[in-house]
Protein backbone atom coordinates (compact mmCIF):
# COMPACT_ATOMS: atom_id res chain seq x y z
CA UNK A 1 0.00 0.00 0.00
CA UNK A 2 1.17 3.28 -1.33
CA UNK A 3 1.84 5.80 2.02
CA UNK A 4 3.45 8.68 2.20
CA UNK A 5 5.15 9.01 5.74
CA UNK A 6 5.51 12.42 7.75
CA UNK A 7 9.27 12.87 6.35
CA UNK A 8 7.28 12.96 3.05
CA UNK A 9 4.76 14.85 3.83
CA UNK A 10 7.44 17.64 6.15
CA UNK A 11 9.52 17.28 3.20
CA UNK A 12 7.58 18.90 0.69
CA UNK A 13 5.98 21.30 3.16
CA UNK A 14 9.56 22.61 4.05
CA UNK A 15 10.40 22.80 0.45
CA UNK A 16 7.02 24.77 -0.29
CA UNK A 17 8.51 26.84 2.91
CA UNK A 18 11.97 27.42 1.24
CA UNK A 19 10.38 28.38 -2.53
CA UNK A 20 7.99 31.02 -0.96
CA UNK A 21 11.07 32.51 1.11
CA UNK A 22 12.82 32.31 -2.31
CA UNK A 23 9.85 34.63 -4.12
CA UNK A 24 11.38 37.15 -2.25
CA UNK A 25 14.96 36.82 -1.63
CA UNK A 26 16.32 34.37 -4.21
CA UNK A 27 20.10 34.52 -2.14
CA UNK A 28 18.14 34.11 1.50
CA UNK A 29 19.05 31.46 3.20
CA UNK A 30 17.10 29.90 5.91
CA UNK A 31 18.01 28.56 9.49
CA UNK A 32 16.93 25.25 10.28
CA UNK A 33 15.19 26.31 13.77
CA UNK A 34 13.09 28.73 11.41
CA UNK A 35 11.96 25.83 9.51
CA UNK A 36 11.59 23.76 12.44
CA UNK A 37 9.46 26.51 14.49
CA UNK A 38 7.38 27.57 11.45
CA UNK A 39 6.19 23.88 11.65
CA UNK A 40 5.83 23.25 15.04
CA UNK A 41 8.88 20.01 14.55
CA UNK A 42 12.03 19.64 16.13
CA UNK A 43 15.01 20.94 14.73
CA UNK A 44 16.56 17.07 14.73
CA UNK A 45 13.42 15.93 12.62
CA UNK A 46 13.66 18.88 10.15
CA UNK A 47 17.47 18.25 9.63
CA UNK A 48 16.81 14.74 9.00
CA UNK A 49 14.31 16.07 6.25
CA UNK A 50 16.58 18.81 5.00
CA UNK A 51 19.79 16.25 5.10
CA UNK A 52 17.65 13.65 2.66
CA UNK A 53 16.80 16.61 0.27
CA UNK A 54 20.48 18.11 0.41
CA UNK A 55 22.14 14.06 -0.25
CA UNK A 56 19.02 14.15 -3.18
CA UNK A 57 20.77 17.54 -4.39
CA UNK A 58 17.31 19.53 -4.23
CA UNK A 59 18.84 22.29 -1.70
CA UNK A 60 22.00 24.17 -1.24
CA UNK A 61 23.38 24.56 2.48
CA UNK A 62 25.65 27.21 3.79
CA UNK A 63 27.23 26.74 7.22
CA UNK A 64 27.47 29.02 9.83
CA UNK A 65 25.87 31.26 11.88
CA UNK A 66 24.01 32.98 9.35
CA UNK A 67 23.86 29.97 7.10
CA UNK A 68 20.81 28.10 6.53
CA UNK A 69 19.16 25.80 3.46
CA UNK A 70 17.46 27.42 0.12
CA UNK A 71 16.53 25.79 -3.14
CA UNK A 72 19.43 25.56 -5.50
CA UNK A 73 16.98 25.87 -8.56
CA UNK A 74 13.60 27.56 -9.32
CA UNK A 75 10.47 26.41 -8.15
CA UNK A 76 8.86 25.39 -10.86
CA UNK A 77 11.81 23.44 -11.50
CA UNK A 78 10.56 21.10 -8.55
CA UNK A 79 7.91 18.32 -8.87
CA UNK A 80 6.64 17.05 -6.20
CA UNK A 81 7.20 13.58 -7.43
CA UNK A 82 11.02 14.18 -7.71
CA UNK A 83 10.59 15.76 -3.97
CA UNK A 84 8.56 12.67 -2.41
CA UNK A 85 10.97 10.21 -3.51
CA UNK A 86 13.85 12.30 -1.96
CA UNK A 87 12.23 11.26 0.85
CA UNK A 88 10.23 7.97 0.47
CA UNK A 89 12.34 6.06 -2.56
CA UNK A 90 10.03 4.70 -5.30
CA UNK A 91 6.26 5.91 -5.64
CA UNK A 92 4.96 2.06 -6.37
CA UNK A 93 2.12 1.48 -4.50
CA UNK A 94 2.41 -2.43 -5.14
CA UNK A 95 6.33 -2.65 -4.42
CA UNK A 96 7.73 -5.21 -6.75
CA UNK A 97 4.95 -7.10 -8.81
CA UNK A 98 5.28 -10.98 -8.44
CA UNK A 99 6.77 -13.29 -10.66
CA UNK A 100 4.00 -15.77 -9.78
CA UNK A 101 2.19 -18.66 -11.98
CA UNK A 102 -1.21 -17.81 -10.41
CA UNK A 103 -0.78 -13.84 -11.53
CA UNK A 104 -2.08 -13.00 -14.44
CA UNK A 105 -1.43 -10.46 -17.02
CA UNK A 106 -4.78 -8.34 -16.45
CA UNK A 107 -3.74 -7.75 -12.93
CA UNK A 108 -0.16 -7.05 -13.49
CA UNK A 109 -1.40 -4.83 -16.36
CA UNK A 110 -3.57 -3.25 -13.23
CA UNK A 111 -0.74 -2.07 -10.86
CA UNK A 112 1.10 -1.09 -13.67
CA UNK A 113 -1.18 1.55 -14.59
CA UNK A 114 -1.93 2.79 -10.96
CA UNK A 115 1.46 3.12 -10.41
CA UNK A 116 2.04 5.14 -14.15
CA UNK A 117 -1.35 7.48 -12.83
CA UNK A 118 0.32 8.14 -9.42
CA UNK A 119 3.74 8.75 -11.20
CA UNK A 120 2.22 11.13 -13.93
CA UNK A 121 0.27 13.38 -10.88
CA UNK A 122 2.99 13.79 -9.09
CA UNK A 123 5.49 14.69 -12.15
CA UNK A 124 2.65 17.22 -13.29
CA UNK A 125 2.46 19.08 -10.33
CA UNK A 126 5.58 21.70 -9.82
CA UNK A 127 6.22 23.13 -6.27
CA UNK A 128 5.51 26.51 -7.48
CA UNK A 129 1.91 25.37 -8.35
CA UNK A 130 2.00 23.89 -4.50
CA UNK A 131 3.05 27.29 -3.64
CA UNK A 132 0.34 29.20 -5.53
CA UNK A 133 -2.05 26.91 -3.96
CA UNK A 134 -0.79 27.16 -0.44
CA UNK A 135 -0.95 31.02 -1.07
CA UNK A 136 -4.81 30.55 -1.77
CA UNK A 137 -5.21 29.17 0.98
CA UNK A 138 -3.75 31.19 3.22
CA UNK A 139 -6.15 33.63 2.13
CA UNK A 140 -9.20 31.94 4.00
CA UNK A 141 -7.07 32.14 7.45
CA UNK A 142 -9.29 33.84 10.31
CA UNK A 143 -7.31 35.13 13.56
CA UNK A 144 -9.76 36.20 16.11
Amino acid sequence: MLKISTKGQYGLLLMTTLAKTAESNPEAYTPLKSLAHSHNISAKYAEQIVNLLKKNELLDVLRGNSGGYKLNRSAKEYTAGEILRAMEGDLNPKGDLPCHPVTNSGNIDFWKGFEQSINSYVDGITLEQIVQRSKADDSYIYVI
